[in-house]
């Protein structure tokens, strides 16, 4: 099942600026082009409140990307301050307790639980102590938060197809690590599991978190438009 989703918003700019002024810049360059937008530790703690407010008295989405990890009460009410922010998206990074702390707050916001950072690959599993490999572990993560009433989860394109063909379409994937021809280029950042937006649009993640390769980009607005038409033939395939 394709949601029916804009493509401005399938598309969602990682604002990762130290300001709200950058940030302000960056809704003005990009205009009507992108409806979406993540705000992060780096820009949250320059600006708190107000660049929420900011992003949504211009008619734009928010995703509060704080990845929320702590006791569970404390999550609680971490979540509950972002009461009538009107933010779209919660990112929360945790185990079952967190989790459901996450969703009895939530306050019509959609809680996204963090299955495995896309800078982490099979050795960091290793690393952590676990056996597994990262599909299972994903998968796993996946399931346990849908059953404790998460709204979706922050998976890389490279899962993507998993999840869908194990736990269906009636859930939100949010598919960060994006990067243009993520198939042929030499990754030298440090994202580990990469897809380009076609490939995770097309494994059947629903949203793309951009930041980097957009605002690195010789043209931003062009890599913005370059990605709508790889997102736009991604769903025509779907």
């Amino acid at each position: 099942m394709t949601k029916n989703i804009p493509i401005a918003e399938r598309l969602i700019f990682a604002l990762d600026v130290d300001t709200k002024d950058q940030a302000a810049e960056w809704l003005a360059r990009l205009g009507e082009r992108v409806h979406f937008y993540k705000v992060g530790l780096q820009l949250f703690l320059g600006g708190w409140f107000p660049v929420i407010d900011l992003i949504r008295n211009q008619g734009h989405k928010v995703m509060v990307d704080l990845k929320f990890f702590d006791i569970p009460e404390t999550v609680e009410l971490a979540v509950r301050q972002l009461k009538d922010r009107g933010v779209e998206f919660i990112t929360v990074h945790g185990n079952e307790e967190i989790l459901k702390a996450a969703n009895r707050t939530k306050n019509g916001s959609k809680i996204l639980a963090v299955t495995l950072l896309t800078s982490f690959d099979e050795a960091d599993l290793r690393d952590m102590g676990l056996t597994c490999d990262i599909q299972t572990f994903v998968l796993y993560r996946a399931q346990k938060a849908l059953r404790l009433g998460c709204d979706g989860v922050i998976s890389s394109g490279m899962e993507a197809a998993a999840l869908r063909r194990e736990l269906g379409d009636q859930f939100l994937i949010v598919t960060p690590g994006i990067r243009p021809g993520a198939n042929t280029e030499t990754n030298d950042d440090d994202q580990k599991r990469i897809a380009s937006a076609y490939e995770a649009i097309r494994n059947g993640a629903d949203h793309v978190v951009v930041g980097r390769p957009i605002r690195n980009a010789p043209d931003p607005v062009a890599m913005v438009e370059a990605m709508h038409a790889e997102i736009t033939r991604a769903l025509l395939e779907n």
